[in-house]
């Protein structure tokens, strides 16, 4: 039983935890999951990891990025522990379950059985916007970094390189979210799969097109997904949708946030399909 002290959203839990049993990535194209790994660790140290590093997954949702980790094709893992406070990590056990090297935590982020100043790398994607204390939770994640370390986060944006429209777009957006946060999880997802067919799919593709062609694509409304699988877009528009909470920063937020939890040399990705995207450094 979670305490008030994990410092976590039950709601959110529990949505996560549903969400990731719907949609465990199986059925997705490899070519797909392998595009949106790459864009999350292009800026990710890897010839910097000693060998047979140990790090941690904050987060770990399905295990679709631990099984890059782990298949050895980056860097040397001697461990990955894997830590997520839902029962999706039933499916990660199940998806990892080929690797010896790797440690499942069904608990939350501030709560890592993991000592301090004891891991090589980590990283937390996708995760941390949807955590009631921020800063705690990424406090947590520097704590259990050797000296160097490098630390990888994705959290959500505020649209700062945004047209004033592409914001007014996402407030209209997040009334609907609201709504559909509420919803069974069934109905949740019929609403969501319509959304991504209807929504997401010709966005996206207005955007492939327009990238073809060589015109301005970067601010059409989920331009992100134009190369991507459907599947994805089911998955995104009920992780987008479904969740009651959620929190979005500028860059600055996120320097600010990361400095407080004792990293340094933060730098973000140009990727702008990734924003926000950052790494940075335990301090020594």
């Amino acid at each position: 039983m979670f305490q008030k002290s994990d410092n976590l959203d039950i709601n959110v839990v529990n949505h996560f935890g549903r969400e990731w049993h719907s949609f465990t990535n199986s059925e997705r194209p490899l070519e797909d999951l392998k595009h949106e790994f790459d864009g999350y660790f292009s800026i990710f140290p890897w010839g910097k990891l000693p060998d047979n590093a140990e790090g941690f997954d904050a987060g770990c949702g399905s295990g679709r990025w631990a099984e890059f980790i782990l298949s050895g094709k980056y860097a040397k893992i001697a461990k990955l522990n894997c830590v997520d406070p839902s029962n999706a990590i039933e499916i990660a056990k199940s998806k990892l379950s080929k690797f010896s090297n790797v440690n499942f935590y069904n608990t939350t982020i501030n709560s890592m059985p993991l000592a301090e100043s004891s891991q090589d790398f980590g990283y937390c994607l996708g995760v941390l916007h949807h955590i009631p204390d921020t800063l705690s939770a990424m406090k947590a994640c520097a704590d259990k970094l050797k000296p160097g370390a490098p630390f990888l986060v994705y959290m959500y944006y505020n649209f700062e390189n945004r047209p004033l429209w592409f914001k007014l777009i996402w407030e209209c957006s997040d009334v609907l979210r609201k709504c559909i946060c509420r919803l069974p999880h069934k109905l949740k997802i019929l609403v969501t799969n319509t959304i991504a067919a209807l929504v997401y799919y010709p966005l996206a593709k207005i955007a492939f097109i327009a990238e073809k062609l060589r015109l301005p694509y970067k601010n059409i409304p989920l331009s992100a997904y134009r190369r991507g699988a459907f599947y994805n877009m089911k998955n995104c528009a009920l992780d987008r949708f479904g969740t009651c909470y959620e929190k979005r920063y500028s860059k600055a937020d996120i320097v600010d946030l990361m400095t407080k939890s004792g990293l340094e040399n933060i730098s973000f990705s140009e990727d702008p399909d990734v924003n926000w995207v950052a790494i940075g450094y335990k301090k020594a």
